[in-house]
């Protein structure tokens, strides 16, 4: 594989952008574009997606989303500006400034609701969408995570309410019963893989974006996000999806049925003894599971040309 980094201008600003090309690229597959979660948790987490490139002879593109990571960090940038929109945007500046004009898009956790987001304004030139460990809507994703709270130890919930109530989510008694949340529903793989370390360090050290858009860990929904949905604009989407999801994932499977329930093309699957990051936990099955659905739509995108 042959990696580059560039930057792109997005309006007054810098997107950061890596692209990971094959040793032996294949003529009839499509690029694609990988979204990171978060908001905010930029690229390197799901860097290990990369390995689709020469696994399935195709450019595989990654980029830290404004605000966070390698693109340019807006601190002082005012609570509305952090839109889904601001995001649509800049995905598509990027696939115009590559001159890619069909393509497919996995997106993982925020990355999935950004890009449903993009698949329901129905783009020329996606070929498919893979919607990895993302809600529907953060009602869904409030109520799944209150559901998996409930099942944590008393002691853990208790500090948890308790440190909310006050305002003091920096605590360390909070950030323990935080990280006891997230070993079971966010990262199964202890030690925390150093992929996954990265991107958390980058975001808690410029948070802007995942505490304006999200709030101050994953369950604690209190951001911009907080009504966020897009289950009544899910039967605009026309490409095909594939949406995948882990066992213990703290995207519960009734967070993620409506993507299941209400797009024309789709299909499912649940990686067994996973969580949220389930390209981290079983990393060679999940790009197997990916690479499957990729290659059926590079030649139906093909046949369409």
């Amino acid at each position: 594989m042959l990696r580059t980094t560039h930057t792109i201008p997005f309006r007054d600003y810098q997107t950061w952008v890596q692209i990971t090309t094959p040793e032996s690229e294949r003529p009839d597959t499509l690029p694609l574009f990988v979204l990171h979660g978060g908001p905010g948790m930029a690229h390197n987490y799901v860097a290990n997606i990369a390995e689709l490139a020469d696994e399935t002879g195709r450019t595989v593109i990654h980029y830290d989303q404004i605000g966070c990571g390698n693109s340019t960090h807006l601190p002082d940038a005012p609570a509305e500006f952090w839109t889904p929109d601001l995001f649509v945007e800049e995905f598509h500046t990027i696939r115009t400034a590559l001159a890619i004009d069909r393509y497919h898009v996995l997106g993982q956790s925020w990355g999935g609701m950004l890009g449903a987001e993009i698949a329901v304004r129905r783009p020329d030139g996606l070929a498919s969408l893979s919607i990895c460990n993302s809600p529907a809507s953060m009602q869904l994703w409030v109520e799944g995570a209150a559901e998996l709270r409930a099942q944590l130890p008393a002691a853990t919930q208790a500090a948890l309410a308790r440190h909310e109530a006050d305002g003091t989510v920096t605590d360390p008694e909070y950030l323990a019963a935080t990280a006891e949340f997230y070993r079971r529903h966010v990262c199964r793989v202890e030690p925390m893989p150093k992929d996954f370390a990265d991107s958390e360090a980058q975001m808690e050290a410029e948070p802007t974006v995942y505490h304006t858009m999200n709030g101050p860990n994953e369950f604690h929904v209190i951001g911009t996000l907080r009504d966020w949905t897009v289950i009544e604009r899910l039967p605009a989407i026309i490409a095909p999806v594939l949406v995948v999801a882990g066992e213990f994932d703290e995207a519960t499977p009734a967070t993620w049925q409506p993507y299941v329930d209400n797009i024309a093309d789709v299909r499912s699957h649940v990686f067994p003894d996973t969580s949220h990051c389930t390209h981290l936990e079983k990393p060679a099955e999940f790009r197997a599971v990916i690479a499957d659905f990729l290659g059926s739509h590079d030649l139906a995108a093909a046949a369409r040309v």
